[in-house]
């Protein structure tokens, strides 16, 4: 399977502005480009790169005054299966982890692990560690954050998200991973794009959020937004939460004026259809 993908985000800049890009397909997948991918900038301005302790590949740039624009555009392979599924992968007790796990256990800036360990555990202590304990979570968070892009907010964490009910894909996010850290289940936060290949469209273009957890010795993918396997996912980054995986820092005022993702499974183009999640 051939997906194309891409985005043009705009700003206007009253001043010069630094800006910090966590936009590049992820390192694990650049095999599987098949055009080359890069970030492109109008006016044209020196992009340099380096890899991040999460090892996500950040940019860098000086974005002059003016409306200054981003954009990226590739093409890149899929074996078009779905999420991988083992139901019966077990938890790893929190005293054999790996060291590289651990920082996945700890509270973060928008997952309050002491916020929420009462609520885990009285809501999940019973459910069978493993797979259907994180199912079991995946399930809560779906069905009690009612989904709309009216209540999305930069500043909400995992603990209003769940007291508030409602939020986007990030907010689903966020509360699945503090509940699994939690319950001793290393959870991670990834960001990318998410067609909607095999699903009806599911709405407006956008990045997608999603998180991963750590059984049987490997990372799976799970998704409190969308709670079903899906296909076609395109990694850009992970971390701990939103804040390492931020697609855009400015250090600087800079107005955003426009934001358009793309992902299209190439067999659908000449017909139009175009797919998009968040």
């Amino acid at each position: 399977m051939r997906i194309s993908a891409g985005f043009t985000i705009a700003y206007d800049c009253p001043q010069p502005v630094p800006m910090l890009l966590t936009l590049s397909v992820h390192p694990s997948l650049r095999d599987r480009l098949l055009t080359p991918e890069w970030i492109q900038t109008d006016p044209g301005v020196d992009v340099r790169q380096y890899l991040d302790g999460f090892g996500n590949i950040c940019s860098r740039v000086l974005a002059p005054a003016g409306r200054f624009t981003l954009s990226s555009a590739f093409d890149i392979a899929d074996d078009g299966g779905v999420d991988a599924f083992a139901p019966d992968a077990a938890q790893i007790a929190a005293e054999d982890l790996p060291d590289a796990a651990l920082v996945y256990l700890l509270g973060s800036r928008y997952c309050e692990t002491d916020q929420l360990m009462q609520t885990a555990w009285s809501l999940f202590g019973g459910t069978q560690p493993g797979w259907a304990r994180v199912q079991a979570v995946v399930d809560f968070v779906h069905n009690h954050i009612r989904f709309g892009y009216e209540h999305a907010r930069a500043t909400r964490s995992a603990w209003e998200a769940y007291a508030e009910g409602v939020g986007v894909c990030r907010d689903y996010a966020h509360l699945a991973i503090a509940l699994c850290r939690c319950l001793n289940i290393p959870a991670r936060y990834c960001t990318g794009y998410l067609g909607d290949i095999g699903v009806p469209v599911v709405g407006e273009m956008d990045f997608s959020a999603w998180f991963e957890v750590y059984l049987d010795h490997r990372w799976y993918a799970f998704d409190a937004r969308n709670n079903r396997p899906r296909i076609g996912r395109i990694l850009m980054a992970r971390g701990r939460d939103a804040t390492d995986v931020a697609m855009v820092n400015t250090f600087g005022p800079a107005l955003l004026v426009q934001f358009t993702v793309v992902t299209l499974e190439i067999e659908d183009a000449r017909s139009g259809r175009s797919a998009a999640s968040c």
